[in-house]
């Protein structure tokens, strides 16, 4: 039975790097085969899937396109844009903050966000944008470990550990990821600086975006102040956290369409929720639930142990950088949510705290995906809007940023979550 579960999941793993416009549909064929041969019984499927987990995706996402919507994210660009000297300060302040709204939203969503400015800014000065787009997307990837809600990775981390929305500012009495990701930024900033130390043109002043609905932005910040409440209620339902994102995803639809009596616009709201990652994190949670059943993930935890020798150093940093090589080139939300669960049978194994192997896989994993442009869909989506604006990026432009940018976020975060878990 092992085997063939192992047979399955290495096949899952396969179908998933060669067809990944149809990952959501092998996930869940690859998820019903362990119920069809016996290795979940049926009556339990349903039970490894983490419903907070979709819940709160699904909700944030809705959350997030009403906010998009209501111009708000763009209106707060202009402003930060005008207190900007020059382009080289200009594209850091706008990576900059690319990186602290993705700490709180979606990254695609932020790259769709900010991107159009930034295009906005190389048209009027007749520079190019592939630059400024480029540190855009990587810093939102970069932020996206930072909060419970800043990723899927940090979303999955959040529950298969446990961990609340405080808890990536504070856990155990020592600072969290938040502080960690914060660190890796502002070494990043002088990654940036020595990019741009050329683009010494002043900027012009350009022209506010106008925000006619600040709810979307009450609903964000609310969301979050909600987050952070019930962070102290001990002993919550489980689906506490998802049920607060999507009850406030809902009051949103019934607000717009209140105010325009259109029901299109609560329609292309639901239609903005990525139901295809949800759909893959469902059969993901019950195929990696069968390899658990089987004893595969056990297995897998053994041979990192025997790899590393029993030296928690060499695991944690064998763990950190693999997941940067592998998330370089794969999808990092089928990498974590199969890495969890071997983390946590390491430090059974080696009958240690998780967490320090759990933040370091996170920091690689969410960060390795700077490294190529295929890395992270915060990338292929800033690519996509530079391809549409008749830009072509080759793999060596993009990397010019990408690899000096990831390689110091990535060891600036991996010294210190040593320093401060180990």
């Amino acid at each position: 039975m092992k085997i063939t579960a192992m047979i399955i999941f290495i096949t899952t793993y396969i179908l998933l790097l060669v067809f990944p416009k149809i990952r959501a549909y092998i996930a869940l064929i690859s998820a019903s085969i362990f119920v069809f041969i016996g290795i979940i019984p049926a009556g339990k499927c349903l039970t490894f899937v983490d419903w907070n987990v979709i819940l709160m995706i699904t909700g944030t996402m809705g959350i997030v396109s009403l906010f998009i919507e209501s111009k708000m994210p763009a209106l707060l660009a202009d402003l930060l844009i005008e207190k900007t000297p020059n382009v080289k300060w200009a594209i850091i302040a706008l990576s900059l903050f690319a990186g602290i709204i993705s700490a709180f939203i979606d990254n695609v969503a932020t790259v769709l966000m900010i991107a159009p400015v930034a295009l906005n800014i190389a048209k009027k000065l007749k520079v190019s944008p592939v630059p400024s787009i480029i540190a855009i997307a990587v810093s939102s990837n970069l932020q996206g470990a930072a909060t419970l809600v800043g990723d899927t990775t940090s979303i999955l981390l959040g529950g298969y550990g446990n961990l609340d929305f405080l808890d990536f500012f504070f856990f155990k009495n020592k600072p969290g990821m938040f502080w960690i990701v914060q660190a890796g930024a502002i070494s990043s900033i002088f990654v940036l600086m020595y990019i741009f130390k050329d683009y010494t043109k002043p900027v012009k002043s350009i022209s506010r975006t106008i925000v006619k609905d600040y709810f979307p932005t009450v609903l964000l910040i609310g969301m979050i102040i909600l987050l952070i409440f019930v962070s102290f209620i001990p002993d919550k339902p489980s689906i506490t956290n998802g049920m607060i994102c999507v009850v406030l995803f809902y009051i949103g639809l019934v607000n717009s369409f209140y105010k325009s009596k259109d029901l299109g616009i609560v329609l292309k709201a639901l239609r903005e929720i990525d139901y295809y990652t949800v759909l893959l994190l469902a059969g993901l949670f019950v195929v990696v639930g069968g390899i658990t059943e089987a004893g595969v993930i056990e297995d897998i935890s053994k041979i990192f142990v025997t790899i590393s020798k029993d030296n928690i150093f060499a695991i944690y940093s064998l763990l950190v950088w693999a997941s940067v090589f592998f998330s370089a080139f794969i999808d990092n939300i089928p990498y974590v949510a199969t890495m969890l669960p071997v983390t946590a049978g390491i430090a059974k194994i080696l009958n240690i705290d998780p967490y320090i192997l759990y933040f370091g896989l996170l920091s690689g994993a969410t960060l390795g995906g700077n490294l190529t442009p295929i890395g992270a869909s915060a990338n292929i989506t800033a690519l996509g809007i530079l391809r549409k604006n008749g830009y072509e990026v080759s793999n060596r432009e993009f990397m010019k940023i990408g690899v000096p940018f990831t390689l110091t976020a990535v060891t600036v975060g991996y010294v210190l979550i040593w320093f401060i878990w180990s």
